[in-house]
């Protein structure tokens, strides 16, 4: 099966950096849609970022300019650098992968059976 394992998360003050990386196993990433979604409890699931495997990138307004996903096929990894962090970017983060279909920008919740996989989720904390 299809496995994400996502690192990096954690603490951070405002203004600062963290970088979010997700490993797939059992996929090549060129094969799918890789993404980056982020859930506050109580709140929808946002579809932060994604990258499709021609390359192409998605930003949610509230990150634009400020976070960037990239890709090494080579390590079967995804980043999200995530520069100029605010508070309100408080919040899991969760990796995931979609086949023949396209990421939703807004879900009840993460994560969601009918992708092809996620990641167990990392907590960021922006303090100000």
């Amino acid at each position: 099966a299809v496995q994400l394992v996502e690192s990096g998360g954690g603490s951070v003050q405002a203004d600062g950096s963290l970088r979010l990386s997700c490993t797939a196993s059992h996929i090549t990433l060129n094969d799918v849609d890789m993404g980056w979604y982020r859930q506050v409890p109580g709140n929808e699931c946002e579809l932060v970022s994604s990258i499709s495997g021609d390359g192409s990138s998605y930003y949610s307004e509230s990150v634009k300019g400020r976070f960037t996903i990239s890709q090494d096929n080579a390590k079967k990894t995804v980043y999200l650098q995530m520069n100029n962090l605010k508070p309100e970017d408080t919040a899991v983060y969760y990796c995931a992968a979609v086949l023949l279909m396209s990421f939703y920008k807004k879900l009840d919740t993460c994560p969601q059976s009918n992708f092809a996989a996620w990641g167990q989720g990392t907590q960021v904390t922006v303090s100000s």
